[in-house]
């Protein structure tokens, strides 16, 4: 322990207390904790389907595998359970597991319990589930149309809910205006991607009827009561606790909490502690992802740029299931609908909508994004309009900083900030004017560069009670009021003076452990390894509320700030005693390298750890009015954050940052790929309490942004079938992608929050995006008209704007073609082989069991069960997943021995297929022709190994069975489809494919 402090902690970038752990390779992760003896393994059987019924699970054989301990169905955890609780009034069930039907690639159907892992996959590939495909919606707008598919048929439709806001006069706003302009924006989904998927480790007490849940939640906030709610069991019957450790989250670990209920099910069934660790491609495919939305926004606007008025339409997908605490991702920004500018008068419609898309949840920056590429497209489209700069656009609609506490039109209270100031030092010190003399060269020699700027409020610390303006005032009235934002530390004094802090909220990677210990140290005059800080959670130890947790950018200014309280707290009780033992006055005492002293006598002075340890070795000795210094908990709740009033106003959030943001983008004359040229970011997080740190949370967030621009996608087929299911198909970004940004600050601490600090981390993900997307509008279009710009920006995407479209061939190459379709994804294709044997000898060969069994791909057998109909065990390969397929096999239309049409439906573990191909026989003077034309439709869960891999795979599959059939009956020279995929279909073999 080092002897001295000589400067205070906060501010400073002290070395980090986790980095040693992390950095040797010894962090504890959900995966390294230790299990009970007998603990089994889950794992689970999902739907291959975007929406269908379920008509049957049968799990006889799987309940008799190997190792199977349990075999569970949507009906059995239903048995067990209550639906889980939707954030809205709707007559709608949410169950964690499919119960009728299924309305998502990748929903649970069933859950196998075994004695490892391995055992448990397999068996999960006997579970044979009966569907009646239905059709599916996936995009919003589609979803409200007449006649479209509906989820959940209690509900009649696929809207769950409906709110129109109006707030000052805007009609009246828009009426008045020189100018009305607006635009439509279309925001795509994205997810995050941490490198520790979702872990549950879940037993169950029969004695107690009592859950003890393991998971690498961020919570517990109010998910710890939906889960004890769903699992029917009082709060005190839910013990959550989490690891030491998490490997990212971002937001996307709240989405865990369905699991929880399902590992706890499951364990009370198999009567033994399971664990489940989700892999990658179950946490692409059916974990949650961000809302895309559909926006409409228009402006009133006066002839020099002023905006007055805004009005707002939006369409917010929550995917198939609107799970808690969605629609949070809608609301929580609902204070900051205008965002940094100043403008009276708003009305706002928004309609949440189901699709057959996954369950959506947090995503970092939640609700920022979304709006805030609508709001700053706006602002851009304005100044075009105008003919004005769009710099100027911006300035002249800030909010001014003689205005702070500024109170928005929907209800949002802005602490502080002064936005022209810090916007026109990021313009000074980020070199605007040079990037400018870039652009100017760049276009003078023929280039498309552009130059985008976005200006953004960062909310952070939610008022918990935002998410009720989803519902009307009078329903709010009726539930009671919902608001605020507690906050929990706990501070302990062992009866050596060591320090413990023990908080309610889960990192990720934010630092907790180092910033606390800033926190204490600076009260107690100690250094920082003097301070020890846990952070994990357990409900059963640790003091909470349903709003702890690590969300919404709240650990700086509220658990620091929760922390600050507690120290202080302490040290004025310490203050107190050592005042009685120094024979001095309280306000006299000095905290100070260690030891607690007089201010006016440094040399009169005790160690801390002998003051601290007083009232553990002489509790009899403390002053009357100090009861002991053993421990002192914190709960801080913020004023400001009241409940929704009954105009619909609210202050969603607490504090609010600021952030400006310009850069150049260059797109390349030959690829159309857009390049970042440079990037410039300014950040108002009030006070900063470690720099470095900081630093390092606007760096990730706008790495994470920059793969929201460029990369990061779900796709969707129109039959539900998921397309971005693997790290090939759902592109992250790396450091060749991501630039160096130039980060800069402007500090105006918060008058709300003990410390002065308001959140960072997540506003780049919602300026980054938009600021991107504006510069390519720039670079495509320098005045008038810009393109829509929808993301991510691809090459792809701009080349037909840059271009023109692509020609059609002169010749077109007659090769398998594929298409979407309601049902799946349909392939046709055509072929010929010429083989060494007759027509006659051919014939026989398609009608026998051990033909098809040979020249099928990955078949494990053949059974005959009618003259013309077939059983087939196979087992397919596509990417780096496997799967085994029943498949039944059908001659048809038999025209002996000229032509027949063989039939065939699969159903397996990676999804559906089926499909028809007409065989015809020629002679020739060579031997026997075989011609084939087929049409074969590939759905589900197999879409999920990704886009890429899906039609090159199917194509491969399907051509390797004609292929196999011509090689069979004796080889010979092959044309078309055949010939073309010969090559590829023997580097697969070569490579292992089977």
């Amino acid at each position: 322990m080092k002897d001295t402090v000589t400067e205070k902690l906060l501010g400073q970038s002290a070395l980090r207390v986790e980095d040693p752990v992390l950095l040797s390779g010894r962090g504890c992760y959900i995966d390294d904790l230790p299990v009970a003896a007998g603990t089994l393994a889950l794992a689970f059987v999902r739907s291959p389907h975007g929406h269908a019924t379920i008509r049957s699970v049968d799990t006889a054989e799987a309940a008799q595998a190997t190792g199977v301990v349990a075999v569970i169905s949507g009906e059995d955890v239903a048995a067990r359970t209550r639906s889980m609780t939707v954030g809205v009034k709707a007559d709608v069930e949410c169950w964690p597991m499919a119960v009728d039907r299924v309305r998502y690639v990748g929903e649970p159907v069933a859950m196998i319990v075994a004695t490892d892992r391995y055992l448990a996959e397999d068996a999960a590939d006997l579970v044979v589930v009966d569907y009646v495909p239905l059709d599916a919606v996936v995009e919003p707008v589609a979803a409200l149309a007449a006649g479209a598919p509906v989820l959940h048929p209690s509900l009649g439709s696929n809207l769950i809910n409906e709110r129109s806001f109006r707030y000052g006069e805007p009609e009246a706003a828009f009426d008045a205006a020189a100018h009305r302009i607006g635009i439509d924006v279309t925001y795509p989904r994205s997810a995050c991607t941490p490198i520790e998927t979702y872990g549950v480790v879940a037993s169950y007490e029969p004695g107690e009827d009592a859950y003890d849940v393991t998971a690498n939640f961020q919570g517990p906030f109010s998910i710890h009561a939906v889960v004890a709610r769903s699992l029917n069991v009082p709060g005190n019957r839910l013990r959550l606790r989490t690891p030491p450790e998490s490997g990212g989250s971002f937001g996307i670990k709240q989405g865990v909490f369905p699991y929880m209920i399902l590992a706890g099910i499951a364990a009370r069934i198999a009567g033994a502690p399971v664990k489940w660790i989700e892999d990658r491609l179950e946490h692409l495919s059916a974990s949650v992802s961000a809302t895309n939305r559909q926006t409409r926004i228009e402006a009133a606007v006066t002839a020099d740029g002023r905006i007055t008025a805004l009005d707002w339409d939006q369409i917010e997908d929550c995917g198939a299931h609107l799970r808690a605490p969605e629609p949070a991702t809608l609301y929580r920004m609902h204070g900051n609908m205008t965002g940094a500018y100043d403008i009276p008068n708003m009305a706002i419609r928004n309609r949440v909508v189901l699709t057959n898309k996954t369950p959506t949840g947090l995503n970092r920056g939640f609700g920022g994004p979304q709006i805030y590429f609508a709001l700053e497209r706006l602002m851009d489209t304005i100044a075009r309009h105008l003919g004005l700069d769009r710099l100027e656009v911006i300035r002249r609609n800030l909010i001014p900083a003689k205005a702070f506490p500024y109170r928005t039109a929907s209800g949002a209270l802005y602490d502080s900030g002064d936005y022209a100031t810090a916007l026109d030092r990021a313009v000074a010190e980020g070199g605007l004017a040079e990037l400018y003399a870039r652009r100017d060269k760049a276009r003078a020699e023929g280039r498309r560069y552009g130059i985008g700027f976005a200006c953004v409020v960062e909310p952070s610390v939610s008022n918990m009670g935002y998410i009720t303006t989803v519902l009307t005032p009078e329903e709010r009235a009726k539930a009671g009021p919902k608001n605020g934002a507690q906050a929990t530390a706990t501070i302990s004094i062992d009866p050596l003076g060591s320090v413990t802090v023990k908080v309610a909220s889960v990192p990720q990677g934010q630092g907790h452990r180092t910033v606390l210990a800033q926190v204490v140290a600076d009260k107690f005059g100690l250094p920082l390894e003097a301070v020890r800080v846990l952070a994990d959670v357990d409900t059963m130890r640790d003091a909470w509320s349903i709003a702890s947790g690590n969300y919404a950018s709240r650990f700086a200014p509220a658990v620091a700030g929760a922390t600050e309280i507690a120290a202080a707290r302490l040290r004025d009780k310490l203050a107190k005693v050592a005042a009685t033992q120094l024979n001095i006055s309280a306000s006299d005492v000095l905290f100070e390298a260690g030891r607690i002293r007089s201010a006016g006598n440094p040399d009169n002075s005790l160690s801390f750890a002998r003051v601290a340890a007083t009232a553990h070795w002489s509790p009899g000795t403390l002053p009357e009015s100090v009861d002991q210094t053993m421990r002192e908990t914190a709960y801080w709740t913020p004023p400001e954050l009241e409940a929704p009033t009954a105009e619909d106003g609210v202050n969603s959030s607490l504090c609010h940052g600021f952030i400006f943001d310009f850069c150049g983008i260059e797109i390349d004359p030959e690829t159309a790929e857009p390049r970042i040229d440079r990037y410039v970011t300014m950040h108002d997080c009030g006070r900063i309490l470690h720099p470095a740190m900081v630093d390092g949370q606007v760096r990730g967030g706008f790495a994470q942004a920059v793969g929201a621009a460029f990369l990061e996608e779900y796709a969707y087929g129109s039959d539900g079938s998921f397309r971005s299911g693997t790290l090939a198909d759902y592109l992250l970004p790396t450091v060749m992608e991501v630039p160096e940004p130039v980060i800069l600050h402007h500090e105006t601490p918060s008058p709300f929050t003990p410390l002065g600090a308001k959140g960072v981390g997540e506003g780049n993900c919602m300026s980054t995006p938009v600021c991107i997307a504006n510069a390519v509008a720039d670079a495509l279009a320098p005045e008038g008209d810009a393109p829509e710009i929808v993301l991510p920006v691809t090459a792809a995407k701009l080349a037909p704007l840059i271009f023109g479209d692509e020609p059609a061939p002169k010749e077109p190459v007659s090769e398998t073609k594929t298409e979407d379709t309601a049902g799946g994804r349909k392939l046709t294709g055509e072929g010929r082989a010429v083989v060494q044997a007759s027509r006659e000898d051919v014939w026989r060969m398609l009608l026998d069991p051990a033909t098809l069994d040979a020249i099928i791909p990955g078949s494990h057998g053949v059974r005959k069960v009618g003259e013309t109909r077939f059983k087939a065990d196979v087992t397919l390969g596509v990417g780096p997943v496997r799967g085994r397929y029943k498949a039944d096999i059908d001659l048809s239309d038999l025209d002996p021995p000229n032509a027949v049409t063989i039939s065939g439906q699969a159903v397996g573990a990676l999804g559906t297929g089926g499909g028809q191909g007409r065989i015809t026989l020629t002679d020739t003077e060579d031997g026997t022709e075989i011609a084939y034309r087929y049409e074969a439709q590939i759905g589900g869960k197999v879409a999920s190994v990704g886009g890429r891999l899906l039609d090159g795979a199917a194509k491969v599959v399907i051509g390797e069975f004609f292929r196999a059939l011509a090689r069979h009956c004796g080889g010979g020279a092959s044309s078309g489809a055949v010939a073309r995929l010969r090559g590829l279909v023997d580097r697969i073999i070569k490579g292992g494919r089977s």
